[in-house]
């Protein structure tokens, strides 16, 4: 999954910049015009103007997060997929702003939404996909089937535990 959006990604950002003019909105529905920023910042353009140090800050942050992410996949029980989705789509996004900033200094974002004359920061597919991956893993967190892991639910009974040492 991390790999396919790592693709779809970048394919977004190439045809966004052989297609559309830095700055320049184009309008495709009320509320979302596609419009090419570049940004050298984080999610919704945090340190942007920050002076060029932040480039190699959010490189070093992206590298370890991703490590972090491959080694909690490769660890995650296979019952867990509801988590592995979760983690999968954050670091296909990470990777792909990563693979941006590396290459270029800068992340290519071209979504823009608005609400009249109010505009959320120009984001990206990789964005998205971070997004949609965090608010799984708060869900996740927050409502999980507490038989995937095996623990007591009230609700369910006792349900297989894990071994604690004490």
């Amino acid at each position: 999954m991390s790999a396919l959006v790592g693709v779809l990604d970048q394919a977004s950002k190439y045809f966004a910049v052989q297609g559309l003019e830095l700055h320049r909105a184009l309008p495709v529905l009320p509320g979302l015009n596609l419009t090419l920023v570049h940004n050298t910042g984080a999610a919704f353009s945090f340190l942007r103007d920050a002076g060029g140090w932040q480039r190699w800050f959010f490189i070093t942050l992206s590298i370890a997060i991703s490590i972090t992410i491959l080694i909690w996949l490769a660890r995650l029980p296979l019952n867990r997929g509801r988590l592995a989705c979760s983690l999968s789509l954050i670091l296909g996004g990470a990777l792909g702003n990563l693979w941006d900033r590396i290459n270029m200094g800068y992340v290519i974002d071209f979504i823009d939404c608005y609400i009249a004359t109010w505009h959320w920061p120009a984001f990206n597919v990789a964005d998205s996909a971070i997004s949609v991956g965090a608010l799984i893993l708060i869900a996740d967190a927050l409502w999980l089937d507490r038989a995937e892991i095996g623990v007591y639910s009230a609700d369910r009974g006792k349900v297989d535990r894990p071994k604690q040492d004490t």
